[in-house]
């Protein structure tokens, strides 16, 4: 059954994706969920880096909190709905995490490769299986785009490609992904911190935006934090398959609910990743996404209801109240279209930390 789904969904998705969301963009987005990825995500990724574990040695109690939407959700429709996919099994290295389109093993201490679950250039069936074929255009995108960024602070550290095990290669982070971070160890982070990452995040944004790169899918999971000799737990912003330069290069993602406009058209745009870093920085704020508890989702079911939920009050324009917050008015900021570009969004981000709290920030 799901394979017929799958096989139908796939032909009408390019007709419907613009001209039914652009006319009806909140009725498609209050669909039931799986009909709605089914029909309008784009190139949704749920590689290792979406999912919460990118990049890490410390990441096995994010690989645990996803083991459950990994297991309901991605895995069951995989053996009916691609046809012969080769899994692939790389054998050199120790593999620190592993979701549904990606896998991360170390190669050496602090390198790591980010290798695709499953093997296009052993696929006989590639050329007509799009699943297989969008992880090869993740992959061909992520590579193209860190030849664009290039380093800086702000982003993790590409180093190039990988033959065997084939992939990418990265520094390695750390101290795991923000948001596993944020779940464990919540009541432990001070202001400045949380300040701190709220304003690299933005220098991170700000950065590739510079350079004409979207990120369209930024959320707490997608910022990597890393120690060195000289600071502590810095922002480092990674997962860049589903992003976008200009109209040669579009690896197909928008933000998830909670993170997306859902009154905008479907379309990657800077506005797109202003809003979601409203949201961003209100689970840097408070602990947790917008309208939701902290700590992961426990079941499919929860995660749906949620994206429903939040989709539906977004809509209407209804956010959480801010006001408490140091740094409100920015995130308030985000989520109703104040800025036109993140050097607007930096300049108030500067007044309203204060320049005491940003020497801190500096220190």
């Amino acid at each position: 059954m799901l394979a017929h789904l799958w096989k139908f969904f796939s032909a009408v998705y390019e007709a419907l994706r613009y001209s039914v969301y652009g006319s009806l963009g909140f009725f498609c987005r209050i669909l039931p969920s799986p009909i709605r990825s089914y029909l309008f995500t784009r190139g949704e990724s749920d590689d290792i880096e979406s999912r919460g574990g990118p990049i890490t040695r410390n990441d096995s109690a994010t690989v645990a909190k996803n083991q459950t939407l990994e297991t309901s959700e991605d895995q069951a429709i995989l053996p009916d709905g691609i046809p012969n996919p080769v899994i692939y099994e790389p054998r050199l290295g120790e593999t620190l995490s592993q979701g549904s389109t990606s896998l991360i093993v170390r190669l050496k201490p602090g390198v790591v490769v980010k290798c695709p679950r499953y093997s296009w250039w052993h696929s006989g069936t590639v050329d007509t299986t799009s699943f297989v074929k969008d992880i090869k255009h993740s992959f061909e995108v992520e590579e193209q785009l860190f030849d664009i960024l290039g380093t800086h602070p702000r982003i993790i550290r590409y180093i190039g490609t990988s033959e065997e095990p084939r992939g990418l290669l990265f520094d390695e982070a750390s101290d795991g992904n923000l948001q596993a971070y944020i779940d464990q160890h919540n009541d432990d982070i001070d202001l400045n911190l949380r300040l701190k990452w709220c304003r690299q995040a933005a220098e991170a944004v700000y950065y590739i935006h510079q350079k004409g790169v979207i990120h369209s899918d930024l959320r707490p999971d997608n910022f990597l934090l890393h120690s060195s000799s000289k600071s502590k737990l810095d922002i480092l912003l990674c997962d860049f398959g589903g992003s976008t330069n200009g109209a040669d290069i579009d690896g197909g993602h928008l933000p998830d609910s909670g993170f997306f406009n859902p009154c905008k058209p479907w379309v990657s745009t800077e506005a797109v990743d202003i809003f979601s870093l409203g949201s961003v920085f209100y689970t840097i704020m408070t602990g947790h996404w917008p309208y939701k508890s902290p700590g992961p989702f426990r079941s499919v079911v929860e995660s749906n209801e949620y994206e429903e939920r939040v989709d539906t009050l977004f809509a209407s324009e209804e956010y959480p109240l801010v006001d408490h917050l140091t740094g409100g008015a920015v995130i308030q900021g985000c989520w109703k279209d104040r800025y036109s570009d993140m050097a607007s969004l930096i300049r108030d981000q500067n007044l309203s930390f204060g320049p005491g709290l940003l020497a801190m920030d500096m220190a």
